[in-house]
């Protein structure tokens, strides 16, 4: 049975940071593939510096297509809103439970207020988690510290965000070093975050 890593985000734009993760749990742990879970646009948030959901998809399946571990997925894209992910992690259990068992990938700084999300003892109780480093602040809950179904995996920190990137290429810098090329090329085409 694989074992996929399911790596959420709105990757708005996924960028070099998003990719070094999710290859380095493909590479240096026991994930067989990972999936970048676009997170849909909230009906009930519209951020203006949020991309269209196909236009995000586009650019995740733009910088994964030479890395067949690494695959996009619009999974959320027709699940009921708002996304909470124990519900998408039910939903591709019922989907593809008998080929794939199915983990979650999340930053440290995530790990921190993962008591705060819905169903979380669920979610331990049925799934792994596979914790990268990230800086932040707050502690680790101590229920979290020494658990089985935690996972740290020692993959490099990125400090590079979405934000950053859209903020800057706004601004007129260069940001170009920081995205894939054909996330780049993608991008500068469709004149995005200008």
């Amino acid at each position: 049975m694989k074992k996929i890593g399911l790596y959420f985000g709105t990757f708005n734009p996924i960028h070099i940071g998003h990719m070094v993760i999710a290859n380095h749990m493909v590479e240096f742990s026991d994930l067989d593939e990972v999936w970048f879970v676009v997170t849909p646009q909230s009906p009930f948030k519209t951020k203006k510096t949020l991309l269209d959901n196909h236009h995000r998809y586009q650019m995740v399946f733009e910088a994964t297509k030479d890395f067949p571990k690494l695959k996009p997925s619009k999974i959320e894209f027709d699940l009921p809103q708002p996304n909470y992910t124990i519900n998408t992690l039910v939903h591709l259990d019922e989907q593809y439970g008998k080929e794939y068992h199915f983990c979650l990938i999340m930053g440290e700084d995530n790990l921190k207020g993962f008591h705060k999300w819905k169903n979380f003892e669920a979610i331990l109780e049925n799934y792994d988690l596979y914790v990268y480093p990230r800086i932040s602040e707050g502690k680790v809950a101590h229920q979290f510290k020494e658990h089985p179904k935690i996972h740290q995996v020692n993959a490099p920190i990125m400090e590079v965000s979405s934000t950053f990137i859209r903020k800057n290429h706004a601004a007129g810098k260069n940001i170009r070093t920081m995205l894939p090329d054909a996330v780049w090329n993608y991008m500068d085409e469709m004149n995005f975050y200008r």
